[in-house]
């Protein structure tokens, strides 16, 4: 089921967590945090929507990266119903797309509560004091990826708090697929 992301909830502050990456290495928010911003984002592996961007995704990541911004990414999918997301493929999925930032696991979906995250993908940006400044989309990516020259929302409205410590007043949601819960 499609789903969309809240609009922006400006200044909100980031969650902390402690996550296992591939590797078993725990992060913490902490770790992955910028000097001009963090970027926490929500994504799976077998998500059209993720698949659609993945490459521009790793691109944009890595440009931001140079403009001192952190980031990770987070599946917290239920990998029981869904092995195509269980960590095996997550490693396989990161080496393929070329991954310059961590892929935590949130196996009990903890964090993925605690941040509001409802689709894949979904993105919240953080100014360098780790309040929210963007939960807005990638680009005009559907389940299908956009044209090659799409505005680069996310990169630009993360160049921008790298600059300013402000999101865009005006962002487009993210939508994907929604996070598969539990059954609790």
């Amino acid at each position: 089921m499609a789903m969309e992301t809240p609009v922006c909830e400006f200044g909100l502050p980031a969650v902390d967590f402690r996550l296992p990456d591939l590797n078993g290495r725990p992060w913490s928010l902490a770790d992955i945090r910028g000097p001009k911003g963090t970027l926490v984002m929500f994504i799976c592996n077998h998500c059209p929507y993720v698949q659609a961007v993945v490459d521009r995704l790793v691109r944009d990541v890595r440009d931001l990266q140079a403009l001192g911004i952190g980031a990770a990414a987070i599946m917290s999918n239920d990998v029981v119903h869904y092995p195509d997301d269980a960590p095996d493929r997550m490693r396989a999925f990161a080496a393929r797309h070329g991954f310059t930032f961590p892929y935590l696991y949130d196996e009990s979906q903890e964090v993925a509560r605690a941040y509001g995250a409802v689709c894949t993908p979904d993105f919240f940006g953080y100014d360098a004091d780790l309040g929210l400044q963007y939960r807005g989309r990638l680009d005009a990516s559907r389940r299908e990826a956009g044209p090659p020259d799409a505005r680069r929302e996310l990169f630009e409205a993360m160049r921008q708090v790298a600059a300013t410590g402000r999101g865009p007043a005006e962002q487009i949601p993210s939508m994907g697929c929604s996070i598969k819960w539990k059954a609790d």
